[in-house]
């Protein structure tokens, strides 16, 4: 979260509390309710909502101040920043999120939204409110003058809860407008700007999405492949491989399967189009899609492994074999060359 404006409701905070009401607790209330395990309430604030939220909802706030009269509701209370929650995976049934993620800068919302995905159990219901329009900053000028704010376009926003790993998006009401989804069996994106690589899988498959991670089966050779192109340095470690060395992780289709034929055209198609708005806004070093026979599947029959014709989002494309176990035909050396080469082509477009 912005930290200037958390700096300002620390100063501010008795204003904040006398000019705002739970106006949607009826809302909250609903949300505790459909939740099949504690709810929290990310940017609690003074606690507004913590009573509407159930006896099983923990507040969550960067704000000293604010946390101090959260108080007062009884509830168990965390300090923490949005974009690192100190929560174990799986441990939310739910997520009551009223008009704190709008304090998320953009290149920071997709992997804060990525750990609210490591967080919460499948299934789980979200509300979190977020300010629509053009893709910019504001700046109040309100009662709590100079806090800073991000609007989204509706399309971008769908697309974000879509790729973060959530299900069944919606936008409603005023601004800020509440987005409403459900946490899906997937994988969140791993993404933010100034990408060296942004890797692309087929689709995750289901001991991935329940892990968390991509590629994590011992017999798939990516992670080592990765290692020994120098790409990344932590084996299975995705927050590592994009925070420390500019290497993303997408899928082509979010859907997780136990195998990659149960994909339709329909979800091919639909995940170039989502990936490609990826690139175009984030515009990635290079990207390397994994699985020759995906690309074919997705975009190009005709296609052969490395640099492409066909472009995402403006960005060069290098397809290469697949880094798994059952793909005999390319090993483990050969896997290590073509990451490599992804490497030192984005490296070229970068300088």
């Amino acid at each position: 979260m912005e930290r200037d404006t958390i700096e300002i409701y620390d100063a501010e905070v008795t204003t904040y509390r006398a000019n705002r009401s739970s106006r949607f607790a009826d809302r909250a209330a609903a949300l505790s309710s459909a939740a099949a395990g504690p709810v929290l309430d990310a940017g609690c604030g003074p606690g507004t909502y913590l009573p509407s939220l159930g006896p099983a909802v923990v507040g969550l706030d960067a704000s000293v101040s604010m946390l101090d009269l959260a108080t007062t509701h009884g509830r168990p209370l965390v300090r923490a920043d949005l974009t690192r929650l100190p929560l174990r995976p799986g441990a939310l049934g739910g997520v009551w999120a009223r008009n704190s993620y709008l304090h998320v800068p953009h290149a920071e919302l997709p992997l804060a939204l990525a750990e609210l995905h490591r967080a919460t159990a499948v299934g789980a219901p979200v509300a979190c409110s977020l300010i629509t329009g053009p893709d910019d900053e504001v700046v109040s000028d309100d009662d709590l003058p100079g806090r800073r704010f991000w609007r989204w376009s509706d399309a971008a926003l769908v697309d974000l809860l879509t790729g973060a790993g959530f299900e069944d998006v919606s936008l409603s009401g005023d601004q800020p407008r509440f987005v409403d989804a459900v946490r899906a069996r997937t994988l969140p994106d791993f993404v933010g700007p100034d990408m060296r690589v942004l890797v692309v899988g087929l689709n995750p498959s289901l001991h991935a999405a329940d892990a968390g991670v991509g590629y994590v089966t011992p017999s798939n050779r990516y992670w080592r492949a990765a290692i020994g192109a120098g790409l990344v340095t932590v084996d299975r470690d995705p927050w590592h491989s994009l925070r420390e060395h500019g290497v993303g992780m997408t899928d082509l289709v979010k859907r997780a399967t136990r195998r990659a034929d149960e994909l339709t055209a329909d979800e091919y198609r639909a995940g170039v189009e989502r990936v490609e708005r990826l690139c175009a806004r984030l515009q990635p070093g290079v990207v390397c899609v994994v699985g020759l026979a995906g690309w074919r599947s997705a975009v190009d029959r005709k296609a052969a492994v490395g640099l492409q014709q066909r472009d995402l989002g403006g960005r060069p494309v290098y397809v290469m074999p697949s880094t798994s176990g059952l793909n005999a035909s390319s090993q483990l050396p050969d896997l290590v060359d073509h990451l490599r080469a992804s490497r030192d082509l984005a490296d070229h477009h970068r300088s």
